[in-house]
């Protein structure tokens, strides 16, 4: 029988692949997941990968807590899977899942251990309007270590021109995120997601993140990309979405094409 890793490793490979040998074994905690999930991560690097930023997962919406209490898990991003506003990726590369518009942070110095939300703010070198590309390996409902350990579902990220904090026309509470999908020279709107009442706060998450990352011997370090939460999501389909934030932070774009 293939061990936890093994099959982890599989499904990232070859998404499609059967993911029952997961649950031939007892379930794993949360943080048992997480150090399942730093292995994987170790193993994209041994294959010569390269880490390219985190995702904060829980922080909004109906998702908040829903792996427990308080729970606020880290993801990883690979450094190949970093697009810029405008990418164009095949829609048949990403198998099952969906994009979901996401606020992304560049670091500009290190952040570890006993990390607050105004320490996170200070490393914070600049945000975008971003997408999230998160690809369903395993089967709806799945506990919650293994969502952890599968790296929270997480394929890769759009992030669109980054703005400072300085820059913002008002609280990052007070954001509004619009989804479109652009269509003919039409822009219909998928969803519009106010920040308040939906997203934990930011620079908390920011926090936390660091935090969860020093429990298990890792920081953020300066020129990685964080996303922190999503607002409005959809499906995969072949077509170009745009994602446009308020208080002057802009708009990102992704097409699905049907390569």
């Amino acid at each position: 029988m293939p061990n936890l890793l093994d099959t982890l490793w599989q499904l990232q490979q070859q998404p499609d692949s059967d993911p029952r040998a997961l649950f031939d074994q007892p379930d794993i905690s949360a943080d048992e997941g997480q150090a399942l999930q730093f292995q994987l991560l170790e193993r994209w690097l041994n294959e010569g990968e390269e880490l390219g930023g985190w995702k904060i997962g829980m922080t909004s919406g109906e998702s908040r807590d829903a792996l427990g209490v308080g729970v606020r898990p880290s993801g990883f991003v690979l450094k190949s899977r970093i697009f810029r506003s405008g990418a164009q990726i095949p829609r048949s590369s990403l198998y099952k899942g969906g994009v979901e518009n996401e606020l992304c942070f560049t670091v500009g110095s290190a952040l570890g251990d006993g990390a607050t939300a105004d320490a996170a703010q200070a490393a914070i070198a600049g945000m975008a309007a971003g997408f999230e590309i998160n690809q369903k390996r395993l089967p709806p409902n799945s506990p919650a270590g293994l969502r952890i350990a599968d790296n929270l579902s997480n394929w890769g990220i759009v992030y669109g021109e980054p703005i400072t904090h300085d820059q913002l026309s008002d609280d990052l509470s007070k954001m509004n995120v619009t989804l479109n999908q652009l269509t003919d020279g039409q822009s219909h709107t998928i969803e519009q997601v106010a920040s308040e009442g939906h997203m934990d706060p930011h620079y908390q998450s920011l926090a936390i993140l660091a935090q969860r990352l020093a429990d298990f011997g890792h920081s953020l370090q300066a020129g990685q990309q964080i996303i922190t939460g999503a607002y409005g999501k959809t499906p995969f389909e072949v077509g170009r979405f745009a994602g446009d934030f308020s208080l002057g932070i802009g708009r990102a774009e992704l097409e699905l094409t049907g390569d």
